[in-house]
């Protein structure tokens, strides 16, 4: 199995970031995935270069100046705690954020060709829906889903899966250009466990000869890429629910989120993401 696609929390690590996903570290062309910590007072000041970027706070409050612009996202205490409010930077662009009390941010970013503008997104107006039932049940913030949020490439949403349920099941892919049907994304999972020593388990399995395939035990801060490939369950220990963030961007001229089960699960009633 392709084990470089489990990314350990940690191992990306550098002065800026304690993980550091962009498109050369993944391999692929569109996708990336950012996580700052900053102490209290702290500050972190970016270039947005040829990407959009969306700053999201996993724990604490900060203020994004973006530009001329400056939004005051309230944050949350945790991200089983609530959805958050969240600030849009375009591309071409010089963005900072600040942190009176000190929190943990995540930037989720995807190569763009528009710069549109800097945005402020609330809280309240997240669509938040549940999804499957019994132990498919898991409830999904569209926070920037293609048709919830208006930007050029990228797509994200959070999703919090209650312990021992499965969640983005049934396995489904979209790494082919077939319109109408399925659109090409990369996407990565970012994961955090509730609890002491929680964990969880994702699986990715080809969709051609060759392709991409990993099952792996994810712990809190680790991500897992998916360049290709029928991905799912992303299974909860039970006691310890999970939450993951998914990003994701491709090279289609409509940004669009379109999926194809996998024939052997498409009639499972535990339904999407």
């Amino acid at each position: 199995m392709t084990s470089e696609l489990h990314v350990p929390k940690g191992t990306t690590a550098d002065v800026n970031y304690v993980l550091d996903i962009d498109p050369k570290r993944a391999g692929w062309t569109h996708s990336s995935l950012r996580i700052v910590e900053l102490a209290p007072g702290g500050t972190h000041t970016f270039t947005t270069g040829d990407s959009e970027w969306i700053v999201l706070p996993l724990t604490g409050a900060c203020t994004v100046r973006v530009e001329n612009e400056e939004f005051h996202l309230s944050g949350r205490q945790s991200v089983f705690a609530s959805v958050t409010d969240f600030a849009y930077a375009p591309r071409d662009a010089r963005a900072q954020i600040a942190s009176g009390a000190g929190g943990r941010f995540a930037l989720a970013g995807a190569k763009c060709e528009r710069q549109l503008p800097a945005r402020y997104g609330p809280a309240p107006e997240v669509p938040v829906e549940q999804r499957g039932s019994g132990t498919c049940l898991r409830h999904v913030r569209n926070f920037a889903s293609a048709d919830a949020f208006d930007c050029d490439k990228l797509i994200a949403v959070e999703v919090i899966t209650p312990g021992g349920n499965w969640s983005s099941y049934p396995p489904h892919k979209h790494d082919e250009h077939r319109p109408g049907e399925e659109a090409e994304l990369e996407e990565i999972y970012y994961f955090e466990i509730d609890g002491p020593n929680g964990f969880g388990y994702q699986r990715v399995f080809p969709s051609r000869e060759g392709g991409s395939d990993v099952l792996t035990e994810v712990r809190s801060g680790d991500a897992v890429l998916v360049p290709d490939g029928w991905h799912g369950p992303s299974i909860a220990q039970p006691g310890h629910d999970m939450y993951y963030l998914n990003v994701m961007a491709g090279p289609g001229e409509t940004r669009e989120w379109r999926i194809c089960f996998h024939p052997d699960h498409a009639e499972s009633t535990g339904g999407y993401r």
